[in-house]
């Protein structure tokens, strides 16, 4: 009996966001051997009435959506007629749609916006939700065409404190191998604010033992990862200073950035630390959030 295989699912709405999270994930599929899903989730009946009707008068938002997927099916089958795609409008609101594919997803893939959401977000309303609670890694589309169309051959993975083993840097390594290109492995570290620079000898010292401690950590967090995948070439840094900056800097030089998200167990807030928080709304590249129980 053979493995199930899980698809790639994508959030589309018509927007032209998750248009191109539609082009992005059929690459992406490719690379993995994985399906496509295509999911179009609306609560149609709370403006067209309680029951939707499924005869010639059926509501009108049901025949947008179902007008909807069909485009991005066909948008697939052009862009990559080997790619397996399937399709389905779900009467759910978009958020608690795709939570629940999530459960049987390799990935979501998701637009930074939606047709929904008001001019000048930087990041929509379900974007946001659905990485911040999604039991599975969340791909959020959004950045310049180089790294859309992954012209850099450079994946950055965010390596923090907590990250020795977590889903992130398998996910990382994995998409590295699949892709044949680098994978820049970042931790960024901070010296304690009582260490003074009135005192030099004894501040670079310290600075010295912070970046040894860093680079432990990173050989650490990377290890077996780094074993199980010995073709993907690994490029290592620590870098002082906030980690959020660091990466966002670096992201302009990715495809993809990776970074982890501590899901509480019993806790159903939005659980999206502040790294996690500002890579979705500022970097220059498509953002992975992949979660890590804690």
């Amino acid at each position: 009996m053979g493995t199930v295989e899980l698809p790639l699912v994508v959030g589309v709405d018509g927007s032209e966001s998750s248009l191109g999270a539609v082009d992005w994930a059929v690459d992406e599929a490719a690379r993995h051997g994985t399906p496509l899903r295509l999911v179009y989730a609306f609560l149609w009946e709370r403006y067209e009435g309680e029951t939707p009707s499924y005869s010639l008068d059926r509501p009108s938002e049901q025949v947008l959506a179902e007008n909807i997927v069909d485009t991005a099916e066909e948008r697939v089958r052009r862009r990559n007629p080997d790619v397996k795609v399937s399709t389905e409008v779900l009467p759910e609101e978009a958020v608690t749609a795709l939570l629940h594919e999530g459960y049987s997803a390799f990935a979501l893939v998701i637009g930074s916006r939606g047709r929904g959401d008001l001019a000048g977000l930087l990041l929509g309303s379900v974007s946001l939700a659905v990485a911040a609670r999604a039991h599975c890694p969340v791909i959020v589309v959004r950045g310049d065409k180089a790294a859309l169309s992954g012209t850099h051959k450079r994946i950055l993975l965010g390596v923090g404190d907590l990250t020795a083993g977590s889903g992130a840097v398998g996910f990382a390594f994995r998409e590295a191998e699949a892709r044949g290109c680098t994978l820049d492995a970042v931790h960024a570290w901070r010296r304690p604010a009582h260490e003074s620079a009135d005192q030099p000898l004894r501040a670079s010292n310290a600075a010295k033992l912070h970046e040894m401690r860093a680079a432990t950590l990173l050989d650490e967090a990377l290890g077996r990862a780094a074993g199980d995948h010995p073709a993907v070439r690994v490029s290592r840094a620590t870098v002082e200073g906030p980690a959020r900056k660091v990466l966002l800097e670096r992201s302009g030089d990715a495809d993809l950035l990776i970074v982890g998200a501590e899901r509480r167990q019993g806790h159903l807030g939005l659980q999206l630390g502040r790294l996690a928080h500002t890579a979705l709304h500022h970097a220059a590249c498509p953002v992975a959030v992949v979660p890590q129980r804690v």
